[in-house]
């Protein structure tokens, strides 16, 4: 396992003064190079982070820790007919396989908010969601186009890109808890996968590690820190940029001891979005090999059936549609 010291932190503080070059550069080759960084100082308030993790942790002991044990029950201790004790052994790595140790809810705030529709919310916690959500939004809307800077692009265009024709995002956040697992060996938290979104802002635990990133072919950790949020790159940032950005594979190790806590937020295109890579990022010598052109629900349709696989096939199989689009156009 690589080290995590060289895990790019940056200041957002840095940005508006002498340093915003330094900072700046920074972000630059965390995202042509890591697809991940973390952020400080970036003006989401510490009391409502608090607030946050507080009602999260609350609720899932009240309302969702009984359930995941249970459930955690069945899975480790299946009952296999009366079969010998290799054969149960077999029955249990084989259902280990598909899956992932963390108990989940997901809230969605654009296009359509449903936070009011989730059974078992009690209404500070939804409060202090909705909140949260707003702020992240912001947040998200705000690095886009410190990327757009970095990239080179007009201010605003990834903003733009996302909405689509129906003018709207898509935003919602998962929220996971992943409780002490008596198998770690055998169990993965969260099994290793690309995001296929686009941007991902992550209020992960500082106490409780767990979350690695596949770099150089090493898995290095995400240090936990105090209020800090986690940025990675999504599959839809690595086509915009023709493959200057890059998505990256990560996963979540199950732990034995500690319940770690996830709040990740997904900004990602309408479903609606036509995504492309930008023109002014593509050499008219490398038009050939860019990235494909797509609609944003298409390429979670193919997502969902192959998430837990490498992202390469899922650009090819679109690339392919559209050589083959071309073709019959220039038959007809």
């Amino acid at each position: 396992m690589a080290p995590a010291s060289s895990f790019p932190i940056i200041d957002m503080a840095l940005l508006g003064g002498e340093q915003r070059p330094a900072a700046m550069e920074l972000l630059r080759d965390a995202c042509e190079n890591w697809g991940f960084f973390e952020i400080l100082n970036h003006g989401i308030s510490t009391e409502l982070m608090d607030e946050v993790e507080r009602l999260t942790k609350d609720h899932y002991k009240r309302v969702r820790e009984q359930r995941f044990l249970e459930f955690a029950s069945r899975t480790l201790n299946q009952d296999n007919g009366g079969a010998g004790d290799a054969q149960q052994g077999q029955g249990v790595v084989k259902a280990a396989e598909n899956l992932d140790w963390e108990s989940t809810f997901f809230v969605r705030h654009l296009p359509e908010p449903n936070i009011a529709d989730i059974p078992d919310l009690d209404d500070e916690y939804r409060r202090a969601m909705k909140r949260f959500a707003a702020e992240l939004e912001a947040l998200a809307e705000r690095l886009l186009d410190l990327l757009c800077e970095n990239l080179g692009l007009e201010k605003g265009y990834l903003a733009r890109a996302f909405r689509g024709p129906s003018g709207v995002p898509t935003f919602g956040t998962k929220v996971s808890s992943y409780p002490p697992c008596p198998r770690p060996d055998l169990v993965s938290g969260l099994r290793a996968h690309t995001d296929a979104g686009g941007i991902i802002l992550l209020f992960q635990d500082d106490r409780v590690a767990g979350l690695q990133l596949l770099k150089d072919g090493e898995w290095v950790d995400v240090p936990p820190m105090r209020h800090s949020i986690v940025v990675n790159l999504g599959d839809q940032l690595e086509v915009i940029t023709n493959g200057r950005y890059k998505s990256v594979m990560h996963r979540v190790l199950a732990q034995p001891d500690g319940n770690r806590m996830s709040i990740a937020s997904f900004y990602n295109p309408g479903g609606d979005a036509v995504i492309f890579p930008a023109p002014a990022l593509v050499k008219a010598e490398e038009a050939a090999e860019a990235y494909p052109k797509f609609v944003f629900d298409d390429y979670m349709k193919l997502y969902v059936r192959h998430k837990f696989e490498a992202k390469e096939p899922r650009f090819e199989a679109f690339k392919s549609m559209e050589t083959e689009s071309s073709n019959r156009i220039a038959i007809a």
